[in-house]
């Protein structure tokens, strides 16, 4: 059983994987970075200066007015409904989803240039041509 599990790990797929996985996270964070420190100020000076991450629901007793009130009601199990929180998530989701779409459809592109471009036939290949088409023209 262990030496399966040493064939499995060690397959290309599964170390293909775990590289993914790692740069994604790393991507994940880049694009955390850019919602919050770019897209959302942005998008909060074309709203009026509303900050997105402050926009909560109180449905306990402890006031919410701050980001520090927020967090100290979070960590008190309050119940509140994060709904800034949900809007920058979806922004991020939006972000991450059009890059992958535009690195989807590079990849389509490159796939194809290269499929386009059949290699040329090797001399063997082209002599066993003229045999079969000799052999096409005695039948």
């Amino acid at each position: 059983m262990l030496s399966e599990f040493k064939q499995f790990i060690a397959r290309g797929n599964v170390i293909d994987l775990a590289i993914a996985v790692i740069i994604g996270a790393a991507f994940g964070a880049i694009v955390k970075t850019f919602t919050d420190g770019i897209v959302m100020p942005v998008v909060g000076l074309l709203t009026g200066g509303i900050d997105f991450k402050s926009k909560v629901l109180n449905l306990g007793t402890m006031p919410v007015d701050t980001p520090e009130q927020i967090a100290a009601a979070t960590a008190a199990k309050q119940p509140l409904i994060l709904y800034g929180q949900l809007i920058n998530d979806i922004v991020v989701f939006l972000i991450v989803a059009f890059v992958m779409f535009l690195l989807a459809k590079y990849v389509v592109k490159l796939v194809k240039g290269l499929e386009a471009e059949p290699a040329p036939p090797t001399a063997e290949e082209t002599l066993l041509g003229e045999i079969r088409d000799i052999l096409k023209a005695k039948s």
